[in-house]
């Protein structure tokens, strides 16, 4: 509820834009006394085989159409990621919106039909299923041990073309970015990652994964300017892609974690004049009741501890609030008349017009 928009404007991934022939540098050392085969992860060559390798076989393409008297009459493309070997797929919800049919294809030239399990518009993921087995599931990695400068490697299927998917590789740019997706205040993607892997059109619901093949994040979508595109590329953590399609593949659908607060900054000075992030204040209750109000928090509470995890800003909590389930219980660190305490709150169902 209290998003800045750091971007000049998103394109989501489904539109046509050329790409460059890659370079590869051949050149060999004047002498050899030993050969050798040695791979490790500063090789970014040797690692992009290594992922191409373990991750394609999961990476398919999703493509959403019209029923035409039985014929499947296609409108759009977008990628997905096999995330069970029974079948379960994750893509991105505005891939499938709309869509009558969905059809998956694997890079082995394989087509099947597919359903929508569920979709979740807030986080921007959907939930298709197939009707397979012994598929190749992605491993899942952390955002949680990632650093900025990193090898990242994103992998989707540009513009539905035969061929299999694409890959192309860069590093983690930033952490904790917010995404304007609309014209609505809510709609706004939080905590996404920022990469220069560049992020083909078409290959939105694709994989954002480390060096090793490891599943960072579901690419969603690219920065643009007045210019064009901006060479930025969003994906939404692999945390919050585990915590939404497990729920979907368990109930079809998702209900968001809500603590029905107001939020806004609270800065401190420091010594040398400096302002320094020291919590979010809770301005109002969003509604009542509410699952703060019940606990006995109150207006003008400073929030600076989630679960023992410090809270900065107000994006710390909402970001961490969109990680969990409805139900769940949490306890906050809270500052109030310069007295510090621990306010125990079981999280309530956030409501749909919020």
């Amino acid at each position: 509820m209290t998003g800045a928009v750091l971007l000049a404007g998103v394109l989501w991934v489904t539109g046509v834009f050329d790409q460059s022939s890659p370079v590869i540098d051949g050149t060999a050392a004047p002498q050899v006394i030993e050969v050798r085969e040695v791979v490790t992860p500063a090789d970014d060559q040797t690692s992009a085989r290594t992922v191409a390798r373990k991750v394609i076989p999961s990476i398919v393409t999703v493509d959403v159409g019209n029923d035409s008297n039985g014929t499947f009459e296609r409108f759009g493309t977008g990628s997905g990621v096999v995330l069970r070997a029974d079948g379960f797929i994750v893509t991105n919800q505005h891939v499938v919106a709309g869509a009558e049919r969905v059809q998956v294809i694997f890079d082995s030239g394989r087509i099947y039909e597919a359903e929508i399990v569920g979709a979740d518009e807030r986080t921007d993921l959907a939930v298709v299923r197939i009707d397979a087995t012994g598929l190749v599931p992605i491993e899942l990695g952390t955002t949680d041990e990632a650093e900025i400068g990193q090898m990242a490697v994103a992998v989707g299927s540009p513009l539905g073309l035969e061929g299999g998917p694409s890959l192309t590789v860069g590093v983690i740019s930033a952490f904790g970015r917010q995404v304007r997706t609309g014209s609505n205040t809510d709609d706004i993607l939080f905590d996404m990652l920022q990469t220069d892997a560049p992020i083909l059109q078409g290959s939105s619901g694709g994989a954002l994964v480390d060096g090793q093949g490891r599943l960072l994040g579901i690419t969603t979508a690219i920065g643009v300017s007045s210019a064009g595109p901006a060479g930025i590329g969003m994906a939404m953590p692999t945390e919050m892609v585990t915590r939404i399609t497990d729920e979907i593949i368990e109930t079809g659908g998702v209900a968001h974690a809500f603590l029905g607060v107001s939020l806004r900054n609270v800065f401190d000075v420091a010594a040398d004049g400096a302002q320094v992030p020291a919590g979010a204040v809770i301005s109002e209750f969003a509604v009542t009741p509410s699952a703060a109000e019940a606990a006995g928090l109150q207006p003008g509470d400073v929030v600076v501890g989630l679960d023992e995890q410090p809270v900065l800003i107000s994006d710390d909590l909402i970001s961490a609030l969109r990680r969990m389930r409805v139900g769940e219980t949490i306890t906050l660190d809270v500052v109030r008349d310069a007295e510090r305490l621990e306010i125990t709150v079981v999280l309530g169902t956030r409501p749909d017009d919020l």
